[in-house]
């Protein structure tokens, strides 16, 4: 069974301990303390997106991130799915395609128009789930510029 429940403060130790499991994949540094700062700051901001852990038989096991944005090409509010991590224990079980159409159904509620994401080259794991719940690869280049 999974269940879905917003991150609140008391989540944040084991939240941020899942983050160092899921930068570690691709050896991204990951300051834990930094980490445990901004998630304070996102759940008290409601306006920036929300988060939930991903809970399957009542334990945690993962997380989901979704950040808001507004464009005026779509319309309004968008979405960038920052963050899922399902930890590899409970892999195989079907929650991020669970956790999918949750993003779904929650993306709705919330007037998201449209919802991006990234996935790194090598995760053709990754790739194919998301292409199996409708996602498509969008033709333009994602750039970024470091303020």
């Amino acid at each position: 069974m999974v269940d879905f429940k917003p991150i609140a403060q008391q989540d944040i130790e084991v939240v941020t301990g899942m983050m160092q499991e899921f930068y570690g994949i691709d050896n991204y540094p990951m300051d834990a303390e930094k980490s445990k700062r901004l998630l304070k700051e996102f759940i008290v901001n409601d306006s920036l997106g929300s988060a939930w852990l991903i809970l399957h038989n009542g334990q945690p096991v993962g997380y989901v991130i979704l950040t808001f944005v507004f464009s005026f090409e779509y319309g309004g509010r968008i979405a960038f799915l920052d963050e899922l991590f399902i930890g590899s224990e409970a892999r195989g079980f079907g929650l991020g395609k669970k956790t999918l159409d949750f993003i779904h159904t929650e993306a709705q509620k919330l007037g998201i128009r449209i919802i991006y994401l990234e996935v790194e080259h090598h995760n053709e794991t990754a790739r194919n789930l998301y292409l199996s719940k409708n996602y498509t690869i969008h033709t333009r280049n994602l750039m970024k510029l470091i303020v």
